[in-house]
């Protein structure tokens, strides 16, 4: 698939993986729309890179269906979907004053999981009612972001890598399920990658957490999973697989 041209609709836009895969879109020609909660931070990020803004809550099916009423009226029918908003939780099962706050759990679930799946849904639906864009009869492609920790979770991180964990499993059935309409749909787990979080932490904790991935000794670019999009969307083999970007790097149980 040649992005040129195409809308891509990317969620979690405002900042971090989804800020640097808008960038990579758009520098490959792709006309695309941001949609995160952070009005303020999303409208200055969509004016910097040259994209739209569509503030949206990815739990809410109105909310989604709002922003894509907004993405289509800007820039036509979704082609390419690219989902990037997610939360982190951390804290044992049992920890030292009990069972984990249920609520805590359940809103990790519901932003990295549900919100995932409601946006792919709602933007599958409206790609498989395009004609096809080549020889190969694509319509579209979608690109959920797990994460390394979905496979290697850590002590702490029960919340998130279950919901990263979901995330990668929908690949598969989601891909069988789309292949007919022409849909791709792909997953990316990244590593350790430099985000305002990571970047924030101590020199020491930081350099240790960089030491663990064996090649190349630094922790990954945004850049370069914006890069891993667009290498997807080229390449249309690839489909119904999750991809780990994280420089065989393998989390220890803690």
């Amino acid at each position: 698939m040649d992005v040129k041209g195409l809308a891509a609709i990317v969620t979690g836009g405002a900042s971090g993986l989804g800020r640097a895969t808008a960038e990579a879109l758009i520098a490959a020609g792709a006309k695309v729309t941001l949609l995160d909660v952070q009005e303020e931070k999303l409208k200055a990020t969509a004016a910097e890179i040259g994209a739209v803004a569509a503030v949206c809550d990815v739990t809410s099916p109105e909310s989604v269906q709002a922003a894509l009423a907004v993405a289509r009226e800007a820039n036509g029918p979704v082609r390419i979907n690219v989902n990037c908003a997610g939360v982190v939780h951390g804290g044992r099962i049992v920890g030292k004053n009990g069972p984990m706050d249920l609520a805590g759990f359940a809103r990790t679930i519901q932003i990295n999981l549900v919100g995932t799946f409601n946006v792919m849904s709602q933007c599958a639906a409206e790609m498989m009612t395009q004609d096809v864009l080549n020889a190969d009869n694509e319509r579209g492609l979608v690109v959920n972001t797990a994460s390394i920790a979905a496979f290697d979770g850590q002590i702490g991180q029960a919340a998130y890598s279950a919901s990263k964990g979901g995330v990668a499993s929908l690949s598969l059935p989601a891909a069988r399920e789309f292949a007919p309409k022409g849909i791709r749909v792909m997953c990316i787990a990244p590593g350790l990658f430099e985000t305002p979080m990571m970047t924030g932490l101590p020199p020491d904790v930081y350099d240790s957490l960089i030491a663990k991935t064996l090649f190349p000794g630094r922790l990954g670019k945004a850049s370069e999973y914006g890069r891993m999009v667009v290498q997807i969307a080229a390449n249309p083999m690839l489909n119904g697989e999750c991809i780990r970007l994280d420089g065989a790097l393998r989390l220890e149980p803690r």
